[in-house]
């Protein structure tokens, strides 16, 4: 969602409010440039967090809880947040805000540098984290075996597959992945239990069949 979308969405309280967040956001990243480039290419440690970092964790209670995710990740990119910081920002943040940073990665970090978070969130049994970890930013750089997990995990969880980055190319003939599903799906058949029908799908992209 750009800014032009969420602010359609927003009174014009809430409007102020990013307005002036963002502002503060684009302030730090000025400021870490210019920080950076004193100390000859190398950022400095053990720098305070920033006034923007408040806002990232109250836009929930500014913009509406409908709205945070949107808010959180214009700001995350506005502050050009950089893995430490997205880091601190998960570890220390509720739900909502670890969501926010997984959906941001793509947008602020090429590099494998934050596969830990990601697999932080597959760890958990929360749907809305194992959904957003399973993103273009899992697509791009979790190694075969950990993105294999991942898709599993969703199926254990109930998280649709359609939330699943760029299933189709990685799935293609990954016939590792074709042995786990069908695996999963004899042993919840011997179960008793029901086979989730995103089972049959990925399955289906490996260019096998149950």
């Amino acid at each position: 969602m750009n800014r032009e979308e969420i602010d359609g969405r927003l009174d014009a309280t809430a409007v102020a409010w990013l307005d002036q967040a963002l502002a503060e956001a684009a302030e730090a990243a000025e400021a870490a440039d210019a920080a950076e480039t004193a100390h000859e290419g190398t950022a400095p440690d053990n720098v305070a967090p920033a006034r923007w970092e408040l806002h990232f964790a109250a836009a929930g209670r500014h913009c509406g809880r409908p709205n945070a995710d949107a808010a959180r990740t214009l700001l995350l990119r506005r502050a050009a947040a950089d893995v430490p910081t997205l880091t601190r920002l998960y570890h220390q943040g509720n739900a909502a805000e670890r969501r926010a940073v997984l959906l941001t990665l793509p947008h602020l970090v090429p590099g494998p540098e934050a596969l830990p978070l990601v697999e932080d969130a597959l760890r958990t049994n929360d749907t809305t984290l194992v959904e957003a970890a399973v993103g273009p930013y899992a697509a791009d750089h979790l190694d075969p075996h950990a993105w294999r997990h991942a898709v599993l995990k969703c199926l254990f969880t109930g998280v649709p597959v359609t939330a699943v980055a760029d299933a189709e190319r990685r799935a293609h003939g990954d016939g590792e992945l074709a042995r786990m599903l069908t695996d999963f799906a004899s042993e919840r058949t011997a179960a008793g239990r029901s086979v989730p029908p995103d089972l049959h799908r990925v399955l289906i992209m490996t260019g096998e069949e149950f």
